[in-house]
């Protein structure tokens, strides 16, 4: 399947949110009002992945930040990416249930690389469940375990990839 790779616009954001919440619990998932947000603050950082019908297939979004484990106020506000910030702090990667396993989900983490690289940026950060290690330890993700984050009253880790 034929996949591209664009920005999303504030037209996509009924779209955004329905795949948003295939991929996350109510608890877990953002808001429409914060997808607004980032499609405007940080769209730099924020890759869909398209069909060639143009449906969203899924999506990876993150600010760039200071801090090399991510912080649960990037889930509240997003604040446009500022140049010198050394990571990016992922906050969603979904992809729509119909197309899981079939490496999209992985294409986008190698985008967002590309895009952060071409920013000077020193390395990617997210947190994820327990359940989820694996597929980012095989998309070279360290695991440096426990996060503080009490987002969605889950356990998550901190896994960061050195670009």
């Amino acid at each position: 399947m034929k996949i591209n790779f664009t920005h999303p616009t504030p037209a996509d954001l009924p779209e955004l949110v329905n795949v948003e919440n295939s991929g996350f619990t109510p608890e877990e998932a953002a808001t429409p009002t914060s997808l607004a947000e980032r499609i405007t603050a940080i769209n730099d950082t924020f890759i869909l992945a398209q069909d060639r019908k143009d449906q969203i297939l899924g999506y990876v979004v993150g600010p760039a930040t200071s801090e090399r484990h991510l912080t649960d106020d990037l889930f509240e506000t997003s604040q446009p990416n500022k140049p010198n910030d050394p990571y990016i702090a992922i906050l969603s990667l979904v992809v729509i249930p119909e197309f899981q396993g079939q490496g999209i989900a992985s294409q986008l983490l190698t985008e967002i690389e590309t895009v952060a690289k071409a920013q000077g940026r020193k390395a990617i950060s997210l947190t994820c469940l327990e359940k989820l290690i694996p597929f980012y330890e095989r998309n070279g993700y360290v695991n440096e375990g426990e996060s503080a984050s009490t987002h969605a009253g889950e356990t998550w880790f901190n896994l960061v990839k050195e670009i």
